[in-house]
């Protein structure tokens, strides 16, 4: 986890406690925390290079797995028409009508 501890120390310059909210806690049960590369499926990479079972799934959203083929090739058409407009869409809608 060397590469993690670096940067570690680099994001503690910048961020607050060096993490995101969801791993501050980090701080009250000593150790480091271990920063990520890359996502496969099931699966996260360290960056160095170590692989653990995802039990987390980004809190739950990731329920398909990271970088799953299907998913890659809905957001690449979506991104083609912008990242975030702060106004109503017609997407936000169909998502909260499958939702329900």
């Amino acid at each position: 986890m060397e590469r993690s501890a670096e940067l570690f120390a680099e994001a503690k310059r910048y961020i607050p406690g060096g993490v995101n909210s969801p791993v501050r806690s980090f701080a009250k049960v000593g150790g480091n925390p271990v920063f990520f590369k890359r996502g496969e499926g099931a699966w996260l990479i360290d960056e160095d290079g170590n692989r653990y079972v995802d039990y987390v799934s980004s809190w739950g959203p990731i329920i398909v797995g990271h970088a799953h083929p299907k998913i890659l090739e809905v957001l690449k058409e979506a991104i083609t028409n912008g990242l975030s407009f702060g106004a109503p869409t017609e997407v936000e809608t169909l998502l909260v009508k499958k939702i329900q």
